[in-house]
């Protein structure tokens, strides 16, 4: 059996009511609640993905297979699935976790899936539209680069600075991660996530694992590069608690630090934080001037879990954003 290439219809165009381009940038658990969110907003979005990730599922399969780690795809694909019982139904399907004894056993379906398109087409982008088609997808997912990588951190320990290898290894680090760099350093960009960036209205950033899922694709140069010159505005959304092991320690207005230190050519037009997570507003705001961004504090932490986004809460905080009705920096709302 051989497919066709994509069921994607050709280069983007904001279909008549689809509101504006978005694109979010990141990946795992803060790029879906980024996407869960702002598909509220615009039905035009692309979620560009990380693809550093090497442990559980994803790992086996890139070590296996040499290809790109599915897992964080697959996740954003699942964030944009269509609401009907068919996309809800397939969400699913692609996130089961199989449990045996065997192989098999902690293998997510969907990671399977991508990766049998994969080899049938032998284009990525191509087969993650596929599946983007089989979910009713509202958007586009893309990896950030051609190439599967691997992150190195320089972490500030007691005994001194060492260097950690690996997306898995950097997270859990036991100390200060002081530098984050790719390996192979300088890697391709995939050239449909450098074109949606440039194409842009909104270019979105975090929340998420800020050196292993925000900051890498600022260390992509032609996707850094299209970042830097697009005339999209940009968002940052700060996380609602530190990472234990990755950002421990770390302030809110530390978080904006580290962009500019990966990417001193940054320019950020909004930030966007929960105040319940801000421990000193005035060095958040003085973080933010130092980006050239306006501060919009907004309750958008759900209710009922410490440290998970809520999406209609979120979608509100962009809505009143991306329509300029941002308010006095200080204020919130419930």
């Amino acid at each position: 059996m051989i497919l066709p290439g994509s069921p994607f219809p050709g280069p983007r165009h904001r279909p008549d009511g689809g509101g504006a381009a978005i694109v979010a940038l990141g990946g795992g658990h803060g790029l879906a609640a980024t996407l869960r969110a702002v598909r509220h907003v615009s039905q035009n979005l692309t979620a560009v993905v990380t693809v550093a990730d090497d442990g559980g599922s994803s790992g086996r399969l890139r070590e296996e297979f040499d290809v790109l780690p599915p897992g964080d795809l697959r996740m954003a694909l699942s964030a944009l699935c269509d609401d009907s019982q068919w996309g809800l139904t397939w969400r699913d399907v692609l996130q089961h976790r199989f449990r045996s004894e065997g192989e098999l056993d902690n293998h997510a379906l969907g990671n399977l899936l991508i990766l049998a398109l994969w080899q049938l087409l032998g284009d990525e982008v191509a087969a993650l539209d596929w599946v983007g088609g089989l979910l009713g997808a509202r958007g586009r997912v893309l990896p950030m680069s051609a190439v599967p990588l691997d992150i190195q951190a320089q972490v500030r320990t007691a005994a001194g600075v060492e260097h950690v290898r690996g997306q898995s290894r950097v997270a859990a680090a036991e100390g200060m991660v002081e530098h984050v760099e790719l390996i192979p350093p300088e890697p391709p960009a995939r050239t449909e996530a450098v074109r949606a960036v440039e194409e842009a209205d909104w270019v979105i950033l975090g929340p998420g694992s800020w050196y292993t899922s925000v900051i890498p694709h600022l260390l992509v140069p032609d996707l850094a590069r299209a970042l830097e010159q697009t005339t999209a505005r940009r968002a940052v959304v700060l996380n609602l608690s530190a990472q234990q092991g990755e950002t421990d320690g770390m302030s809110a207005g530390d978080h904006l630090d580290a962009l500019l230190r990966h990417c001193p050519g940054l320019r950020v037009d909004v930030v966007i934080a929960d105040p319940s997570a801000v421990e000193d507003l005035d060095v958040l705001g003085v973080a933010a001037e130092a980006c050239g961004a306006q501060l919009v504090l907004r309750q958008v932490r759900s209710g009922d879990s410490g440290a998970v986004h809520d999406p209609l809460r979120l979608a509100a905080a962009f809505r009143d954003a991306f329509e300029g009705v941002i308010g006095d920096v200080g204020t919130t709302e419930e």
